[in-house]
């Protein structure tokens, strides 16, 4: 654990010298926070839309089935949300991501990767090291930004029954399950590409595409063709483990300190 904490020390405050990554630690969860708020305020119970059944919001009926005991306006609220939900989850997805792609080549660019790779420090303790440095801090930040999302919604006109959507199980499996489980791909992927390349730009460019999956289930999701239900996010952190614990077996195998130390040019 020695050799743990000294490596997520070091990559921390090699961090919090990068300025694509602070701005991205801190613009993304302001953003992702600040839009499904926005959205809320400029949807609020208005009287014009209270008395209408949900049935008439023109929403996919596919998603009504959520609006039960809702009026029109409430469930175009839950609509919305359904859909920043994808924001909440993009967030454990890319900060980790950033934070990992530069890991491995940043290291070595810089002459500091050899003499690592020549101490005593085993790769599992070496890879497990880079991992959390990067994997905590989106877990963290993704959490806070939905605490900080929760609080704000208690200065805006929402009813009950929204209130009650974003406490349901649906969201906490999201943001205390499926969040981590994402940071874990994110950061592995990265972390796979990083010890793979040799350009810190091609790294980060390459390491962005972990996010096409989500992109389209967030295109889906918009074109009424899905609702992000239980079932769905039951259904997602089934597969996103399996996915998490086969690349984190894979880094084992293909991180290759050998190559790294002879090969790279």
């Amino acid at each position: 654990m020695r050799h743990i904490r000294t490596i997520i020390d070091k990559e921390w405050a090699e961090v919090f010298k990068n300025r694509m990554v602070i701005m991205t630690m801190a613009l993304l969860p302001l953003l992702f926070t600040a839009i499904p708020l926005l959205m809320l305020a400029f949807t609020g119970n208005g009287s014009q839309s209270v008395d209408l059944p949900a049935q008439s919001s023109g929403l996919p009926a596919g998603f009504l089935a959520a609006c039960e005991d809702m009026n029109a306006n409430e469930c175009m609220q839950v609509y919305l949300l359904n859909q920043s939900m994808l924001m909440f989850m993009m967030m454990p997805l890319m900060i980790p991501t950033t934070i990992a792609a530069y890991s491995i080549v940043g290291e070595k660019t810089t002459r500091s990767l050899e003499p690592l790779l020549a101490t005593p420090i085993t790769t599992l303790e070496l890879l497990a090291g880079k991992s959390l440095a990067a994997f905590i801090p989106g877990v963290l930040i993704t959490y806070g930004a939905y605490a900080v999302f929760l609080i704000g919604t208690h200065f805006l006109k929402i009813s009950a029954a929204v209130r009650a959507y974003l406490l349901s199980p649906v969201w906490f499996l999201g943001i205390l399950l499926l969040g981590p489980l994402l940071a874990v791909i994110g950061t592995m992927f990265a972390i796979f590409i990083s010890s793979r390349v040799s350009d810190p730009r091609v790294a980060e460019q390459l390491s962005g595409l972990v996010i096409l999956p989500l992109m389209l289930v967030l295109g889906i999701v918009l074109a009424g063709l899905l609702v992000i239900n239980l079932w769905f996010m039951l259904i997602s952190i089934l597969v996103c483990a399996l996915v998490a614990y086969a690349l984190l077996h894979l880094g084992t195998i293909v991180f290759d300190r050998e190559n790294i130390l002879t090969k790279w040019k």
